[in-house]
């Protein structure tokens, strides 16, 4: 690991402040950013540690939405009665990712913005366009099972490998963040970006912005939804194929679905045509099956990833099935 300065501030103002200096990054659970300047994948002059900072670290509610400060723990919101009880796919979520050690310090807001796991990325010796922009993608014409089917490039087809982001995009999802340039909010579809022209840009924050606050919507939506997660094995490892599927019926039929795809897309991906070709239909094996098929229609695999479709097509049975069962 190269030298770098730290810096630890006391209130959100001075971390905002820290943050404007030149290659300043923001750390707080630590644990992607530590793995990455060990590898020198990453190589920040500067670390802004916001831990501890007052006021991030809280799951409130208010009149429309869940409001999660960046600074929470996973275990401590997948624990949560709210999220238990009224969302049911996020708590999964969380439960679903990492070890509990990582799961004990890593914060949501760390967690939307992790990194790909990609090991071309991981390891310099290879070429990655999103390490080095206009070097190659390695990945392309080698060892993919992992990579992505759908939002992919000429320049990288790294899937995104978190969990809780793919469940926050089955819901209706924004996120606040603040610079010395002042707050915003923005959408969660636009938080993280496809791989097209710049795949070294994976999120839309500017530079010394930090999330400060992830806020989920209300909705009747949340109460019967669900993570479904396949995996190599059943703990410490990344999706294969994962859908949040989250529903409202009307008897047997379809009122409103929401379907996040996780494991198989460049970012946490929303599968909107499969949605609107579920509404206002019975919910049966072969109408979630069409909806699977739908959601992977555009899809484009590789040498060893083309197992990713029809596996996806079968997580999003699953998911939907399951998610009947609690409507």
């Amino acid at each position: 690991m190269l030298p770098f300065a730290y810096e630890k501030p006391k209130s959100l103002d001075d971390a905002v402040k820290a943050l404007a200096d030149e290659g300043a990054v923001p750390i707080a659970g630590g644990t992607t950013m530590i793995d990455l300047m060990k590898l020198y994948v990453l190589q920040p002059p500067k670390l802004v540690d916001i831990g501890g900072l007052p006021g991030l670290g809280e799951i409130e509610e208010t009149d429309d939405a869940v409001v999660f400060g960046a600074l929470v723990r996973m275990a401590d919101a997948a624990e949560h009665p709210l999220l238990k009880s009224d969302y049911p796919a996020l708590s999964e979520a969380l439960w679903l990712a990492a070890s509990p050690q990582i799961r004990n310090m890593a914060t949501l807001g760390g967690n939307v913005l992790q990194r790909t796991r990609c090991p071309y990325f991981r390891d310099t010796s290879y070429r990655c366009n999103r390490r080095v922009p206009g070097s190659g993608c390695d990945a392309i014409g080698g060892i993919n099972r992992l990579h992505a089917v759908l939002g992919t490039s000429e320049t990288c087809i790294a899937s995104y490998p978190g969990d809780w982001a793919v469940a926050l995009a089955a819901f209706d999802t924004e996120v606040d963040a603040v610079s010395r340039a002042g707050k915003r909010t923005i959408a969660f579809a636009d938080l993280h970006l496809r791989p097209d022209d710049h795949p070294e840009r994976v999120h839309a924050l500017k530079e010394g912005e930090v999330i400060t606050h992830v806020r989920v919507k209300k909705t009747p939506l949340g109460k019967a939804s669900t993570y479904y997660k396949v995996r190599d094995r059943e703990s410490y490892a990344f999706a294969l194929a994962s859908v949040a599927a989250a529903l409202v019926m009307d008897g047997e039929t379809v009122k409103d679905v929401r379907l996040g795809l996780g494991g198989v897309a460049s970012v946490p991906w929303r599968a909107r045509e499969a949605e609107d070709g579920l509404k206002g239909q019975e919910l049966t094996p072969e109408t979630a099956r069409r909806a699977g098929e739908t959601a992977f229609r555009d899809a484009r695999t590789y040498d060893h990833n083309a197992f990713k479709v029809p596996l996806g097509v079968e997580t999003v049975v699953e998911a939907l099935m399951s998610a009947k069962t609690r409507a």
